[in-house]
């Protein structure tokens, strides 16, 4: 007989409740198919892990030893995906990378062309998701480097992880609407003492623009008690929506620049509403390989010193 690692689950299960009933439960399973797997681990043991003769069960001897026994198994295990893609990773020359949707192409490519004039840019796997999505695959080590917007006063997870980051742009989140037939906005936020109804295109939690605007801005819109009139996590989308006079959206100065220009959108509110966005480029805290560290490097080099 072989151990199934599940088994290790229903072992804590048991161990943390003393109750057979409650941790069938638990584990999503009846009763008699949950005792079946404590057993099966017991007999793959060749001891008894849990004195049944008491109420709530209890560990014996050798389960209060197994117990931190099975927690060290669960690390090495978990370790293992990780481990595996690093050795995979060192030789490879394929850069893995994550990225907000609206970075992916209004900046990445022509950002990517620069850094050519400095080094060999392999092939690349891209991921293209919500800034949510994006941070997660970093913090379980699928990319090696995520593009995204951020603010010095606003932390997010990566931040928070300790993971290195480079400021490698520069942007602004700006509040547009469609204009009316004189070019006025059809929908734009008031000036400051005055109280106009406002229908706010808006970012869900899932949007790393939606985490600034939040941060920045939240208390100044509570204010207006603005309803949304639609939640998205694609600026991409909210911008669509915008054209089409749906209601007044924060967007990247990047992502609308050519709508402004063209009269497509225009300003729909005072410029001391706007926020000066960083574009950051995040890498895994774990070493990257030898082409991710090249390119690395050659990120840094693009930064201009002041």
């Amino acid at each position: 007989m072989t151990i199934n690692f599940s088994w290790l689950d229903d072992f804590f299960a048991l161990a943390t409740s003393g109750n057979f009933s409650r941790a069938a439960d638990e584990r999503h399973m009846t009763q008699p198919a949950f005792s079946r797997r404590v057993r099966a681990l017991e007999e793959w043991l060749g001891v008894d892990l849990f004195d049944r003769s008491t109420q709530p069960v209890r560990l014996t001897e050798t389960g209060h030893w197994f117990r931190q026994v099975a927690q060290d198994l669960q690390a090495e295990v978990t370790r293992i995906p990780g481990e595996a893609r690093a050795i995979a990773q060192a030789s490879s020359t394929t850069l893995r990378f994550a990225s907000t949707h609206t970075l992916s192409f209004t900046f990445m490519p022509r950002w990517l062309r620069a850094l050519e004039t400095r080094t060999t840019v392999g092939p690349i796997q891209l991921d293209s998701n919500t800034q949510q999505k994006c941070e997660a695959l970093i913090l379980q080590s699928k990319a090696q480097f995520m593009l995204a917007y951020g603010h010095a006063q606003v932390r997010g997870p990566l931040d928070e992880a300790g993971c290195p980051n480079l400021v490698v742009g520069t942007d602004r989140l700006i509040a547009v609407s469609a204009p009316d037939k004189h070019g006025r906005p059809v929908h734009r936020l008031p000036a400051e003492g005055k109280s106009t109804a406002v229908h706010l295109l808006n970012y869900s939690a899932e949007s790393g623009l939606g985490r600034i605007l939040r941060v920045l801005n939240g208390q100044i819109l509570d204010r207006l008690h603005a309803p949304n009139v639609l939640t998205a996590h694609l600026a991409s989308v909210l911008r669509t929506m915008a054209l089409d006079g749906r209601g007044l959206a924060w967007l990247p100065q990047m992502l609308v620049g050519d709508d402004l220009e063209r009269g497509r959108l225009v300003m729909a509110a005072p410029q001391e509403w706007s926020i000066a966005l960083e574009i950051r480029l995040y890498r895994d805290r774990a070493s990257l390989g030898k082409a991710a560290e090249v390119f690395w490097l050659a990120a840094q080099a693009e930064i201009p010193t002041s």
